[in-house]
């Protein structure tokens, strides 16, 4: 079973602002390099972008802030 109330799974803008990257980042990042984006660490519903924790690992090459 999926947890979407998992803090791992956020939305793209959220997980900029985590990350400390503007708004947009990984919209255009997924644009430009969607090869570094691993299997099943972004989806689109709709309009909004989802993605994981581990997927900003993989393209930033930075742990999760939170967990500092």
């Amino acid at each position: 079973m999926i947890n979407l109330n998992d803090p791992n799974i956020m939305s793209a803008k959220d997980a900029a602002q985590i990350w400390g990257k503007n708004d947009t980042y990984v919209r255009t990042s997924l644009r430009q390099n969607p090869d570094k984006w691993p299997d099943g660490s972004w989806r689109k519903f709709g309009k909004q972008l989802v993605v994981t924790t581990e997927g900003m690992k993989a393209v930033t090459g930075e742990k999760d802030p939170r967990k500092k």
